[in-house]
């Protein structure tokens, strides 16, 4: 599965213009988190469900400069689960000819996007759109889609789904950008209500002088 991702982010780069060199993606898991960072972005709008699982961080002098989102598509009636997952992807120096990416806890529902990048720079803050919870005989989806902002300034949004509000942005990373990850997952419900990724926190990291 991590070798058709590597495939289809090749392609993507290839078609968003990086098409000077080879580009080699490699999954970080959690193989660095000991990395240090300076504050977390959150925002207020997330929902109840689950638990916060464990952190992802990209490697030292590493950024997230793009992202895909897994989503469930409408089920029409069958029980929606809609934004399952967020990964991000992180390059050096602003060289993404080798990248890395990370994710946390993803839902089981759904396909991965083709990945979006900024077009220079890194991630640095987002905004989540966030269905409330429908009470008890309702469907819930929480969490549905997100948006990133840049620090070159262009605001990239997931292919997610539309139910839901988007709330406020959260704080900006500043000096640096996001360079690490941390889900919040309701466990898989064994054919009751299953709405998956609930929220969502982002780490911020200095870029070292």
């Amino acid at each position: 599965m991590a070798s058709l991702f590597a495939v289809a982010t090749v392609l993507a780069l290839v078609s968003a213009g990086f098409c000077e060199e080879k580009v080699f993606l490699q999954r970080a898991g959690t193989a660095f988190n000991s990395r240090q960072y300076r504050s977390v972005l959150t925002v207020s709008n997330g929902e109840q469900f689950g638990n916060w699982t464990w952190p992802e961080m990209c490697p030292e002098n590493f950024f997230a400069v793009g992202f895909s989102v897994r989503v469930e598509s409408n089920q029409y009636g069958g029980d929606d689960t809609a934004l399952n997952g967020i990964r991000l992807i992180c390059a050096k120096d602003g060289s993404r000819n080798f990248l890395y990416s990370i994710e946390s806890h993803t839902g089981y529902f759904g396909e991965w996007s083709h990945p979006q990048y900024c077009p220079t720079g890194t991630l640095t803050s987002f905004q989540m759109r966030v269905e409330p919870h429908k009470g008890l005989f309702g469907d819930d989806t929480a969490a549905n889609n997100i948006k990133f902002r840049c620090s070159s300034n262009p605001t990239l949004e997931g292919a997610g789904l539309d139910w839901g509000e988007y709330g406020y942005w959260s704080e900006e990373c500043r000096d640096g950008g996001i360079c690490g990850i941390e889900t919040k997952m309701e466990d898989y419900q064994w054919g009751l209500d299953d709405s998956t990724l609930n929220d969502v926190r982002f780490f911020c990291c200095n870029k070292q002088q």
